[in-house]
């Protein structure tokens, strides 16, 4: 037992863990992608390797990461760090203090400015005669569908809908990939956007004028942590290769082409390099962008994904399993604890996620630290019920034998309640195969990350890439669980129950 609390823990602390190499995050969108494999592959120029931490999730999930130390920088927009981050009013000196109070760097502009707006289709736009957001105001019957993160961000709808007095109706939150699908599949009328979203031009969208100037200037730059520049000049010398580079056509340009062309983000920031960064410098080679096989890829996240599921597990059931019988032995405390376990299982496991990057940074141990806590419910439930279904004259029985209270858990009171027991741990296991691709938010890898990108890229295989795999290891865990049930249930029992 304590052996395997060891090496739980060793697995907990170790996982994600990257030694001295830096480590760049990108948010869950194209455009944060390829700038993150722009830094990457330029990083390589200056006798730099990044590690990159694709689609880790939103804006204040990388603000948290950065500022804990779990990744070095990230891309982010001056609009959204002076409105939603920092709060902070006054120009670009009072931004830098800002930011050097919290040990943050910020990079020169990197060229382009990637907006927020509303748009509609232009079929709308003309039968309406809509070109700008205030005169939005008169058509209450219009069906908003916007971003999750737009929807409660500080430079978001909230403030948007005061500036403009704007009561829609009808406002939904959605996934920023499926807005526009939304347009074209006549279930809303307008959505926000960025403006170097490629679909504004391949779904014929409208951009309505900001008249009432409400939106901020996003200028594209690095947020990076001022320790790790001066710990690796290399870093900042990156940064500066991009400065002033990337057009916002250009930057449109390179989300198209992942987005719609299905390209890789590494191959189009490669293209990138070569066309803009002086020949002088080494070229990138092909190496370096060149994708694993489908079969290398899923055995890599089954691997990554078995850890987070058996990790999370183990450690549940070594304290789970005592939880239970404590709580079925002393009622009183046993209904505290189901009381607890039950508040852990209501929190949203993205929430419960973002809870964990303080403690255990970014990677896999936050999300087994999350998965952990999930599994407790139905282990620590179905121990207790377990147990308590026993009758009472078999519990009288081996009472009156004389034997002490371990060897009767053990060698009686376990047995008949394994059935329950291990459907509890089953349950646990199943759940945990289908929470843990979340983890995927914050760089904890497995099958989440191809689930997640194909839902951003719009890419129906890619998705299927990991929902596959992961249904396919939930039927295996239910059947490598129904197979111990037989094995661990006393065949008198299992004759018993299946009469």
């Amino acid at each position: 037992m304590r052996a395997a609390v060891l090496l739980c823990l060793l697995l907990l602390t170790g996982g994600g863990a990257s030694g001295g190499q830096l480590r760049i995050g990108s948010k869950n969108f194209t455009e944060s992608v390829i700038l993150g494999e722009l830094l990457r592959l330029d990083a390589q120029r200056h006798g730099l390797v990044l590690e990159h931490r694709r689609a880790m999730g939103g804006s204040a999930i990388l603000w948290r990461a950065l500022l804990e130390g779990s990744i070095d920088a990230y891309p982010e927009y001056t609009g959204t760090l002076t409105q939603e981050l920092l709060h902070a009013a006054g120009g670009n000196a009072s931004l830098v203090d800002e930011l050097r109070q919290r040990g943050l760097g910020i990079s020169a502009p990197l060229g382009f400015e990637d907006r927020y707006a509303l748009g509609v289709t232009q079929a709308l736009a003309e039968r309406l005669q809509l070109s700008t957001l205030s005169e939005l105001s008169s058509h209450p019957e219009l069906r908003f569908a916007l971003s999750n993160e737009f929807m409660n961000r500080a430079d978001g709808w909230p403030g948007l809908r005061s500036a403009y007095g704007l009561a829609p109706a009808s406002v939904r939150g959605v996934d920023h990939s499926l807005a526009y699908r939304a347009l074209a599949d006549a279930v809303a009328d307008v959505v926000d956007l960025y403006t170097t979203d490629p679909e504004i031009q391949g779904y014929h969208i409208r951009v309505l004028t900001d008249d009432r100037h409400y939106f901020p200037s996003y200028q594209a730059v690095w947020l990076y942590r001022l320790d790790s520049a001066r710990q690796t000049p290399g870093l900042l010398a990156a940064m500066g290769d991009l400065a002033g580079r990337i057009s916002e056509a250009a930057m449109q340009r390179m989300n198209a082409a992942a987005q719609l062309e299905h390209q890789d983000e590494a191959a189009v920031a490669q293209q990138f390099l070569q066309a803009q960064i002086p020949t002088s410098v080494a070229p990138v080679t092909a190496a370096t962008t060149r994708a694993p096989g489908l079969a290398a890829r899923v055995g890599r996240r089954t691997l990554e994904h078995l850890q987070l599921v058996g990790v999370s597990l183990l450690l549940a059931m070594l304290i789970g399993l005592p939880l239970g019988v404590v709580a079925a032995k002393r009622p009183q405390l046993g209904r505290g604890v189901l009381v607890v376990t039950v508040i852990l299982q209501t929190v949203p496991s993205l929430a419960m996620l973002v809870f964990m990057i303080p403690l255990f940074g970014i990677g896999a141990r936050p999300a087994i630290a999350t998965l952990f806590l999930y599994s407790l419910l139905p282990i620590v439930r179905n121990t207790v019920t377990g147990l308590n279904s026993i009758p009472a004259s078999l519990r009288e029985s081996a009472a009156s034998l004389g034997l002490p209270w371990h060897v009767q858990l053990l060698r009686v009171e376990a047995p008949l309640a394994a059935r329950t027991i291990i459907a509890g741990v089953s349950t646990a296991a199943v759940i945990n195969v289908g929470t843990a691709t979340l983890g995927a938010l914050i760089g904890a890898g497995g099958y989440g990350e191809p689930i997640l990108t194909g839902i951003r890229l719009n890419d129906l295989p890619l998705i299927l890439e990991g929902a596959i795999p992961a249904a396919l290891l939930a039927l295996a865990v239910m059947a490598a669980f129904q197979g111990l049930e037989r094995v661990l249930t006393p065949r008198g029992l299992r004759l018993s129950f299946d009469g």
